[in-house]
């Protein structure tokens, strides 16, 4: 079964999304994260929206970790994302293996999409890979956020906020950035 929860955040309400396993031993894998829209109600319309689950009123215990992860992250601590149970069905084999190189990008670092399609062994995909990020289902926890353009431009960013808040979220790592961040946090 699938369910989504939404929870508070620095940067505003996320959501977050989980198949259960079917087995009381395995821990549910996160199918899909948002972050932050315009408004809490945007937010939770669009994880409903493009996943078709409901909404659950708590979390089970392993998903409860994943948001404290989360939540500590997005408070300015680092925190190792790699070892989340995540579900990926639909994604193809490209797909799998830019999101697993993103995924092994340290926090507070940055690599460009030339640097990843290298490391998936495709040095002239750089264009498929930025795509590819940009459907990111799990963004944060597949930190797509920490890829940007060649010679250390942003790039593009698909979450609510765009540019702004792939710098926010670069800042609160303290990953250099060539653009310094231009907004206000609070």
């Amino acid at each position: 079964m699938k369910s989504f929860c939404l929870f508070e955040t620095p940067l505003g309400s996320c959501g977050i999304a989980w198949v259960a396993s079917g087995d009381s031993q395995t821990p549910p894998a996160v199918i899909a994260f948002q972050l932050p829209e315009a408004t809490t109600e945007m937010t939770a319309s669009r994880i409903a929206r493009n996943l078709g689950v409901r909404q659950s009123s708590a979390p089970p215990p392993y998903i409860a970790e994943v948001i404290e992860k989360v939540c500590r992250r997005l408070n300015g601590h680092l925190q190792d994302f790699r070892d989340i149970q995540v579900d990926l069905a639909g994604a193809g084999q490209f797909a799998r293996q830019v999101y697993e190189a993103a995924r092994h990008i340290p926090a507070g670092e940055t690599r460009t999409y030339g640097q990843l399609a290298k490391a998936v062994g495709q040095p002239a995909a750089a264009q498929a890979v930025g795509q590819t990020l940009g459907r990111n289902p799990l963004a944060l926890i597949i930190p797509c956020h920490r890829v940007l353009a060649a010679g250390g431009k942003p790039g593009g960013f698909s979450a609510h906020g765009g540019r702004m808040t792939k710098a926010r979220l670069l800042a609160i790592e303290g990953a250099i950035s060539e653009e310094p961040p231009t907004f206000a946090f609070g």
